[in-house]
């Protein structure tokens, strides 16, 4: 089992996929493993489809995460078939929960929210580290975490992880080898540039790393649940639930509202044009023109009222 694993993530990392996207898959293998080792399982070949249905009802994700590790599942196993590891596909009959594949309206901040967050934000004074190994933090740091999360749509992850050298060149902040091979960059203006440059010359390149652990779990945890956290409680209430994610809608939203091409946003968050339109179908400038264009020529020619003054109560 352990040999199909290795094989299985080494396949995944030669076709590219890093960071929290190959998290997901070593999450999975993580859990498969482990209920094997429950079962007594050493080999691959020895789980069989009631192996599946007790495994994916052990799952306690929401309805889209499941169906999305379930895809993984699915992949994982097609894996084995194809290397002859496997003799059928134990895996075929599970089903995705229903409704999994509706999706979730996006909800980026408002522009007054975002002044809410900022505001809150000065109102944090240092904190005070919690144990040795941390580093003490206010609202400034929280301030510039926001800052390029808004400004490149970079995942959570991504921001607690950020090594400025590696990721910043000028103003341009490297987000993924882009599908032909070739790095995609976003661009952040020169005051942002200059305030992660101060911070670089105080805490290194791992510009918001809170302590000694370079575990990714763990720093997006206390970027989360504890700093961010606080930031949103200062600038509550929101209508919608305050989440880091929100931002990277946000930066979708105000390069949609500006004009910018649905295909260069989906560029952007490293989505595709269907899904951008799919759950941003409100916010792309574009849609909205067009939109009005056809209902200003469908109505047209239709009757107009006549056009009547009134003076006291009586018309003229």
């Amino acid at each position: 089992m352990k040999e199909v694993v290795d094989a299985y993530l080494g396949n995944c990392k030669s076709r590219g996929i890093q960071g929290s996207t190959l998290a997901k898959y070593k999450t999975l293998t993580n859990q498969l493993g482990a209920y094997c080792t429950g079962q007594g399982y050493l080999y691959i070949d020895q789980l069989g489809v009631t192996d599946m249905d007790r495994f994916y009802g052990s799952w306690k994700d929401g309805k889209k995460g499941k169906a999305k590790k379930l895809e993984r599942l699915k992949g994982f196993v097609k894996f084995c078939i194809k290397r002859k590891w496997l003799a059928e596909d134990i895996a075929e009959d599970l089903k995705a929960p229903p409704n999994a594949s509706v999706p979730n309206p996006k909800t980026p901040f408002e522009d007054r929210e975002l002044e809410g967050i900022y505001a809150a934000c000065d109102k944090i004074g240092s904190q005070t580290k919690p144990g040795p190994g941390y580093r003490n933090w206010s609202g400034e740091d929280a301030k510039d975490f926001v800052y390029l999360s808004v400004y490149t749509g970079l995942r959570i992850s991504d921001v607690a992880l950020f090594d400025i050298s590696k990721r910043l060149t000028g103003n341009d902040v490297f987000l993924r080898m882009h599908k032909t091979g070739k790095p995609l960059s976003t661009w952040i203006p020169d005051w942002l540039v200059a305030r992660l440059r101060a911070r670089e010359k105080i805490h290194g390149p791992l510009i918001f790393r809170c302590g000694e652990t370079g575990n990714a779990k763990q720093l997006c945890d206390i970027w989360r649940n504890k700093r961010l956290k606080l930031v949103f409680k200062l600038a509550g209430p929101f209508e919608e639930k305050p989440t880091p994610h929100r931002f990277r809608h946000t930066f979708a939203r105000i390069l949609l509202e500006r004009g910018v091409p649905v295909p260069d946003v989906a560029e952007l968050i490293g989505d595709t044009e269907e899904v951008v339109r799919l759950y941003y179908a409100k916010w792309i400038k574009s849609r909205q023109v067009r939109l009005s264009r056809i209902l200003k020529e469908a109505f047209k020619n239709q009757p107009k009222p006549r056009v009547v003054r009134r003076v006291r109560g009586r018309s003229t």
